[in-house]
């Protein structure tokens, strides 16, 4: 699991100049929580690692170079962020 986060972080740094790595793998583990947790909550069966992992890597390619963005305008992603340092 932890060489799919780190995987996944790399790519979103590639894509994100913005962003260090360590808030690349941030943000990773928020939207993996985030979907996961969603999807449970709309009563979906869980379909496994990988279909997360595919839907969390479709949402770092559409919007990776972005995420920074969205921490200016949310006050509590900006304070997940000044913590630095992964979730987990």
């Amino acid at each position: 699991m932890q060489e799919t986060y780190q995987r996944l972080a790399e790519r979103l740094y590639q894509l994100n100049g913005n962003l260090t790595i360590e808030e690349a793998r941030t943000w990773v583990e928020l939207l993996w929580e985030d979907f996961e947790a969603t999807y449970a909550k709309a009563g979906h069966e869980y379909q496994g690692r990988k279909m997360t992992e595919q839907i969390v890597s479709r949402w770092v390619e559409q919007y990776g170079s972005r995420l920074h963005e969205f921490v200016a305008t949310n006050p509590k992603y900006k304070e997940l962020f000044d913590k630095k340092g992964p979730l987990h």
